[in-house]
């Protein structure tokens, strides 16, 4: 069944996604609904989107084939490198789409909210390449332990607002970041990090992410003769970098597709955020999806060492792909994550972020046959984690 995996018209995976939004809100939603997709595929938006990802981002990003990882580990092994992006990450694919829709609907002010600071970073950027005013908001206990990300958006002009409630970290970010535009309705365009939220958000920030799996496929080509891959490896918290390394593949069943969770102290510790296994249906930040709540319906508050992966829910997209087998869910915990990036960084000489240092430790959880051909995606670099990565080894 074609696009099954994809949103329908009303923005859901299966019984996942929706818009549950406050009714101040509704008509901004609806405005970018019944919008978004007619946006996308005007031509001069493609041309102008294409251009700032060629010029300004630096694409298409290598395919790197890791030849001392893959021989460890006795297989091929490649990494899809959104880590040398400007801003070092996946996010500023969706934020310069994101900035475009917000010009094209002709608003003035943008809002976002950020965890590990990837997203607040690509966003203030946006932002300053565009002439926007910015607010990011942004958890107390991650605005401490992300520091550089913070000073990097107050460079760019960003306004950061601490979240100063609940755990202090994305979810409330996120909770602070809808309230805001509840309070600003018409000139703010609110740009979302991840795919979650309410419809279309999921699905839009899924097609501006899309180019990470469409670049993939003509880099296999000339580097394997296939465009398929055996596995395709990513990490995910809301899964923004996950959706778009899957993207053009969720159709194509011989393609594995490996999706690594933060399972942080370990999963029946009280302290993780493996929300596949820990989660059950609900509704978090205006759509339907698995969520770790108590038994009651109180969202349990997520836990991992990488501030972009402890949010208590995922992406409804993520929620389909899990409960209909698509996708093979695992999880790591912090241990594991550190040891594995600093693995990378022996055998490649690459410092991974720690979100993707989570799947990277997949390949330690697998089996694969010597002529497999497996895609990592490197979703970032490991600057701002430095200070964890210190403390945790004692450099």
């Amino acid at each position: 069944m074609k696009n099954f995996y994809h949103a329908d018209k009303n923005g859901y995976y299966g019984k996942f996604g929706g818009a549950f939004v406050p009714e101040m809100l509704y008509s901004n939603v609806e405005e970018l609904r019944l919008k978004y997709l007619k946006v996308i595929q005007e031509d001069s938006f493609q041309k102008e989107f294409n251009q700032l990802l060629k010029d300004y981002v630096g694409r298409p990003s290598p395919l790197y084939f890791a030849k001392r990882l893959s021989k460890k580990y006795q297989t091929k092994i490649y990494l899809k490198r959104e880590d040398l992006n400007h801003t070092g990450a996946h996010k500023i694919n969706n934020t310069i789409g994101q900035i475009l829709m917000a010009k094209r609907l002709g608003k003035k002010r943008i809002i976002a909210e950020t965890g590990a600071g990837q997203h607040g970073v690509a966003t203030a950027t946006v932002c300053a390449l565009m002439g926007m005013q910015c607010v990011v908001f942004m958890g107390e206990i991650d605005i401490a332990r992300q520091a550089p990300n913070v000073a990097r958006m107050k460079m760019l002009g960003a306004t950061v607002i601490p979240a100063i409630s609940g755990s202090k970290t994305l979810k409330d970010a996120t909770n602070e970041a809808i309230r805001d535009w509840i309070n600003n309705p018409e000139d703010t365009f609110y740009i979302i990090g991840s795919v979650v939220g309410p419809h279309p958000y999921p699905d839009m920030v899924a097609r501006f992410q899309s180019v990470i799996s469409e670049e993939m496929k003509k880099q296999l080509k000339e580097k394997e003769g296939t465009e398929n891959p055996n596995y395709i490896i990513a990490c995910v918290g809301g899964g923004s970098n996950a959706a778009g390394a899957f993207y053009h593949y969720l159709d194509n069943e011989k393609v594995k597709l490996i999706a690594v969770e933060a399972a942080g102290k370990g999963i029946n510790s009280g302290k993780s955020a493996a929300t596949s296994l820990l989660g059950l249906d609900g509704v978090i930040h205006g759509s339907r999806t698995l969520l770790m709540q108590t038994k009651d319906g109180q969202i349990t508050e997520p836990y991992s060492i990488s501030a972009g992966l402890d949010y208590p829910g995922v992406g409804p997209q993520h929620a389909h792909l899990f409960k209909s087998g698509r996708a093979d869910f695992l999880n790591a915990t912090d241990d594991e994550a550190m040891q594995a990036g600093l693995e990378l960084c022996k055998l490649e000489g690459i410092i991974p972020a720690i979100e993707s240092a989570h799947a990277l430790a997949a390949l330690d959880k697998m089996e694969f046959k010597k002529d497999d051909i497996i895609v990592v995606n490197l979703s970032g670099r490991g600057d701002k984690d430095l200070n964890i990565y210190i403390n945790y080894f004692n450099y």
